[in-house]
């Protein structure tokens, strides 16, 4: 496997592992905080039941000796309202969380003398301020978390605060713990369960991303090593595998595919090109330096009328040469307004048997020099084959032109009274250095590029360029472009 694609590989089994590796954080922290806050409810609701069971018994008067406050070894508080100790637990040896540390009942007296002002703050703070009636117990529960000692064993609690009012004792609050173990051991059990499981699911996502990726891209690698073979041998004929996928990959390859034959195609036309172009300069290149031997050896013997007309026509083959080279390369047209009856015009004058017929304002945009070029070679191609006459018309259609469909067109007609083009050729004759009198001689009938040029200079202004036969028989060739 090339680096670039298990690069590809990596960054993908990267990013879905770090993905999933959030997604289960995200979670596990969810489910860890909702299990704790679950288990801290209940822990709560089991001190609140034990604290108003014991508050029960203090509503009807029960001495304290009689009250459950020995129940599962759960820490239980008596506290009045002046923050005394009334009643504890009795194995209970240290405690905290409930604002009262004493663990022993203290005798009224000493309460007096020696209590501890936090401790009434706390109580004052626990009644809530709230209004009851002798033998009623407060609806309201205080709840706070702490610890406790009970027979040399310590736990964390989480208490719960019920005041009471009695008839004999005055307002008492009831402090009752629920242990939180059972919490402390659901949480670390799902934490421990999640840092062993996570890291093997992120390990599972990571390896079956890796050989996912793998597969998806293995199509990919063989389009690679098709490519650099292709890059290699420069054999453009050959083609890269498609997939049996039907997916992006499978389109890339198609892509890849037309790509080629598109290239291919092109290098052949150039390849064409160059060979016909080298061909036609040969024959004015040889007439030229023949001449200029023979003028060499014998001044006397120079046609220097021939030398000029096979220089005119080699900067003519030159120039076209020229111009299809640009176009090839994608050149845009310029964006100007051009009139299209005075070019007409231009291009017929002092052109013997043209006639031209045009409307007044059919302007398009494009380059001024390349569509006069292909009235020009309109008009050369059509005095070629014309009997006796040409004719150009110049005109405004509301049909839809041949590029974009819809609006002004405007339409550039030339025929002539010649023999016409048969239907078969009628393609064939814009393709480039094609002629088709094989019996004309050069001289008359150039190198074949005149219509291809213009072609090509139609469809880059959006338009097109057909031939068909006039109702004489003749050949008219039809350029139609958007209007401006």
């Amino acid at each position: 496997m090339s680096r670039p694609f298990a690069s590809v590989r990596a960054r993908a089994t990267l990013a879905a592992t770090l993905v999933v590796a959030v997604a289960l954080v995200a979670a596990g922290t969810a489910v860890l905080l909702s299990l704790r806050s679950n288990l801290l409810g209940e822990a709560g609701t089991q001190a609140e039941r034990s604290a108003r069971e014991v508050a029960t018994g203090l509503a009807f008067a029960k001495p304290y000796d009689d009250l459950p406050l020995d129940v599962d070894d759960r820490p239980v508080q008596v506290v009045d309202e002046e923050g005394r100790l009334v009643a504890a637990s009795e194995d209970l040896e240290r405690i905290s969380g409930t604002g009262v540390d004493a663990v022993k009942p203290q005798p009224a007296a000493t309460a007096r003398d020696g209590g501890d002002d936090d401790d009434d703050d706390a109580a004052d703070d626990d009644d809530h301020g709230e209004s009851l009636e002798p033998g009623e117990i407060g609806a309201r529960t205080t709840v706070s978390d702490g610890s406790a000692t009970i027979d040399g064993d310590t736990e964390d609690y989480r208490f719960a605060a019920v005041p009471v009012e009695t008839e004999d004792r005055g307002r008492l609050t009831v402090y009752a713990g629920a242990p939180l173990s059972a919490e402390h051991g659901a949480v670390n059990t799902a934490l421990t369960v999640m840092l062993i499981g996570f890291p093997v699911l992120l390990a599972v996502v990571a390896w079956v991303t890796w050989l996912v990726t793998r597969r998806a891209l293995r199509p990919v690698e063989g389009i690679r090593r098709e490519m650099a073979a292709i890059t290699a041998s420069e054999d453009l004929a050959r083609r890269v595998p498609v997939p049996d996928t039907h997916d992006e990959v499978a389109r890339l390859a198609s892509t890849t595919n037309e790509t080629l034959t598109a290239l291919e195609s092109s290098v052949e036309r150039q390849r064409r090109f160059v060979a016909d172009a080298s061909h036609e300069l040969r024959s004015p290149i040889a007439s030229l330096r023949t001449q200029l031997e023979v003028a060499a050896a014998h001044p006397e013997l120079l046609d220097l009328g021939g030398a000029v007309e096979d220089t005119v026509r080699l900067q003519r083959l030159a120039a076209d040469l020229l111009l299809l080279a640009r176009l090839d390369a994608g050149e845009r047209p310029a964006d100007a307004r051009v009139d299209l009856a005075a070019l007409a015009r231009e291009a017929a004058e002092g052109r013997r048997g043209v006639r031209v017929r045009a409307e007044e304002d059919v302007t398009v945009a494009g380059s001024r020099g390349q569509l006069e070029r292909v009235l020009a070679n309109l008009l050369d191609n059509a005095q070629r084959h014309a009997r006796s006459a040409v004719e150009v018309s110049v005109r405004r259609d509301e049909g839809p032109h041949g590029a974009g469909g819809g609006g002004q067109t405007a339409v550039v007609a030339v025929a002539d009274d010649g023999e016409g083009v048969p239907a078969a050729d009628r393609e064939r004759i814009f393709e480039r250095f094609v002629r088709l009198d094989a019996a004309r001689s050069r001289d008359d009938g150039g190198a074949g590029l005149g219509l291809a040029i213009a072609r090509d200079v139609a469809l880059r202004h959006g338009g097109t360029l057909t031939v068909r036969d006039t109702p004489a028989g003749g050949a008219l060739f039809e350029l139609r472009l958007p209007g401006a």
